[in-house]
């Protein structure tokens, strides 16, 4: 690290936990006219998934998707390296291989040293090496506020593209990365997280989704998503909208990030979070005697989340052994169901 200098402390929010909350941004969004229908867009903004889908030809379809966020950790390399992982994993959600990139960078370049924004650079061109993606570009502004992503191109069969609709009933939930990534890191902001902590939820959230992506490439899925700024039960929400099918999450199931729930009794618990858990009311059925620590937990926003995958019963658990063979931290935490449709179910 070539600097002293706190970069959570430049932003009132970090990771993909400064997202325009879903409320808000499904007010926006609601008001503009629809797209002219084109039967070469094979995922548009239909179904709020990951990444859009274009079919060039029978056998290649382009997969695109753009993400930037503030500073969710203080060394400029690992902010790099989470920027990038986040940003790669939309293509790996949809089941595609990621090509090329682009930079989007707004730096203070009159008050911040430069050298961070080298480590900061040097630090995603590390994660696009170790992706096999090809840095072809990108574009820069002097902000106050550092802000740094990636847009992301990358291709995929047009038969073979994962969705966030498809889900069935009778399929299981794997999840292939912990939660408690916003508390976490709010946490690391605070100064609350040790320093074997703040390495292990970076380390979590600078690991690529490629070997879960290429382990799921095997497999019949039926849908998947990367799990983000929405929290869990906000992308499965979505999953569970455009399937026209219930998610059942077991809570007792989650992988969490250590000493979270600690944290959140503590007062740690970030504004992005809360907003996803009243975004979700209505569409959530808790269970009567789960208290609120643990709901906002499963709405936790998380930056650079795991695979949440669908997949028919009769192949999970091979799917999930092989996961874990790959070295994914795969976890079985819930199931698709017919009744409830478009709604979550969570059970203790």
């Amino acid at each position: 690290m070539t600097n002293t200098v706190k970069l959570t402390s430049l932003s009132s929010k970090g990771g993909c936990g400064c997202k325009i909350g879903p409320a808000d941004l499904s007010q926006v969004l609601k008001n503009l006219p629809l797209a002219d229908a084109n039967p070469n867009l094979l995922v548009g903004l239909d179904t709020s998934d990951d990444a859009g889908v274009y079919k060039i030809n029978d056998e290649t379809a382009l997969v695109q998707t753009l993400d930037f966020f503030t500073p969710i950790v203080d060394d400029p390399y690992d902010f790099g390296q989470i920027a990038a992982a986040n940003a790669i994993s939309d293509v790996y959600a949809m089941g595609g291989t990621p090509l090329t990139a682009l930079n989007i960078v707004a730096f203070p370049i009159s008050t911040l040293d430069k050298s961070i924004l080298t480590d900061i650079l040097r630090g995603a061109a590390d994660k696009l090496k170790e992706a096999g993606v090809t840095l072809v570009g990108g574009h820069s502004i002097d902000d106050q506020e550092p802000k740094f992503g990636l847009a992301v191109t990358g291709t995929v069969h047009p038969d073979k593209v994962r969705a966030n609709a498809g889900a069935k009933p009778g399929d299981k939930l794997i999840l292939t990365k912990p939660i408690g990534v916003g508390i976490s890191t709010t946490a690391l902001k605070n100064g609350l997280l040790s320093e074997e902590e703040t390495k292990n939820v970076t380390k979590v959230m600078a690991t690529l989704n490629k070997k879960a992506a290429e382990t799921m490439a095997e497999f019949d899925v039926h849908a998947a998503t990367d799990v983000t700024g929405f929290g869990l039960l906000g992308h499965a929400s979505e999953m569970a909208a455009g399937s026209q099918a219930g998610i059942r999450i077991n809570k007792k199931n989650v992988p969490v990030l250590p000493r979270v729930r600690e944290l959140a009794e503590g007062g740690t618990i970030p504004g992005g979070t809360k907003n996803n858990y009243a975004h979700l009311e209505g569409n959530v059925i808790y269970p009567d005697d789960m208290d609120q620590l643990d709901r906002y937990i499963l709405c936790d926003a998380v930056t650079s989340g795991g695979l949440l995958i669908s997949i028919n019963e009769a192949e999970a658990d091979k799917l999930l052994k092989e996961l874990q063979g790959n070295g994914v931290d795969a976890h079985v935490i819930g199931e698709v169901v017919s009744d409830h449709p478009g709604k979550i179910l969570v059970h203790l």
